[in-house]
C-alpha cells in the first residue's frame, strides 16, 4: 500500500473488491447516475462506480492520494474536508451517496448530507453500531437523535454486515453497508435542534431536557407534550420521529 492510512482521518481504505458486488446491488446503480462519493481513499470503490455511472464526485481531504485518485475516466475529485465544501454547488448535482465512510465523521456527513435535495438514495459503509443507530426503534438503546433526523427523510432498502477482513489497516469494530432512499425533505432547523436538544441529556425527560438546552422553558415544553398526546414526564426515546415534528409545531 502506496499510502499509509491515518487514524486521525478515520481512514480504513477497501482492498477486497468482492465488496464491490454487494454495493452495486444495494446501490441499484444506473449508467445515468451521477454519484457522490466521500472519503475514496486509494479509488478501488471509485474506479468501480467510474465504470458504471455518468460521473462521480469523489471527496477527499487527504492530499497523499493525489496519485491514486489521478486520470480516473468520468470522475472529479474535489479536494477539501466534506463538511465543509460546498456540496450543493457540485454540477451536475449528485443523486446518490455511495461511499466507504471515514469513521470519524461518517454520522455528521449522512446527517448533513439529507439535506442535499437533489440526493435521492444512499449506499454507505460504517460502523456497525452507527448502521444500527440510523434505522433503530423508539425506546431502543439505539435509538437517538441521529435515528429520528435520518428517519424523517428517508427508509431503509438494504443492509449488509461487512466482514473486518476488507479493508486496510483491520478496524477494532464491524461494519456494515446501509442503504435507504429519500422519502422526505430532511428535518428544518428548528425540528432539528429540537431532536439535539430533547436527547442532549438521555436520563432526564424531554421537558428538562430541552430546558437544560435552553431551548425553552420546562413549561412550554410540557404543554408541548401534552398537546401532542405525551406525558409531560415522557423521555426523548419515547417519541416517534414524526411526534418530533408535531412537538416543532406545538412549540411554535
Amino acid at each position: 500500500m502506496s499510502v499509509r492510512p491515518r487514524k486521525a482521518l478515520g481512514q480504513h481504505f477497501l482492498t477486497d473488491p468482492n465488496i464491490l458486488r454487494v454495493i452495486a446491488r444495494l446501490a441499484a446503480l444506473e449508467p445515468e447516475d451521477v454519484v457522490l462519493e466521500i472519503g475514496p481513499g486509494l479509488g478501488m470503490l471509485t474506479r468501480f462506480l467510474a465504470e458504471r455511472v455518468e460521473l462521480v464526485h469523489a471527496v477527499e481531504v487527504d492530499r497523499r492520494l493525489e496519485r491514486e485518485l489521478a486520470g480516473i475516466p468520468r470522475t472529479r475529485v474535489h479536494w477539501g474536508d466534506a463538511l465543509a465544501l460546498d456540496l450543493s454547488a457540485f454540477e451536475p448535482p449528485p443523486r446518490k451517496l455511495v461511499s466507504n465512510l471515514p469513521y470519524n465523521v461518517a454520522t455528521p456527513l449522512v446527517v448533513e448530507s439529507l439535506a442535499l435535495d437533489g440526493l435521492q438514495s444512499w449506499c454507505v459503509m460504517v460502523q456497525r453500531e452507527v448502521a444500527d443507530r440510523f434505522f433503530a426503534e423508539p425506546s431502543t438503546k439505539a435509538y437517538g437523535a441521529v435515528s429520528v433526523l435520518v428517519q424523517l427523510a428517508s427508509a431503509r432498502t438494504g443492509f449488509h454486515p461487512v466482514s473486518r477482513e476488507v479493508f486496510r489497516p483491520r478496524p477494532n469494530v464491524d461494519s456494515a453497508l446501509v442503504a435507504f432512499r429519500r422519502i422526505g425533505p430532511a428535518a428544518d432547523g428548528h425540528v432539528k435542534r429540537l431532536v439535539e436538544s430533547a436527547f442532549s441529556h438521555r436520563r432526564k425527560t424531554l421537558a428538562n431536557a430541552v430546558a437544560l438546552a435552553g431551548l425553552c422553558p420546562r413549561e412550554t415544553a410540557v404543554a408541548g407534550l401534552t398537546a401532542i398526546g405525551h406525558a409531560a414526564g415522557a423521555r426523548a426515546e419515547e417519541l416517534a420521529p414524526p411526534d418530533f415534528v408535531a412537538l416543532a409545531e406545538a412549540l411554535a
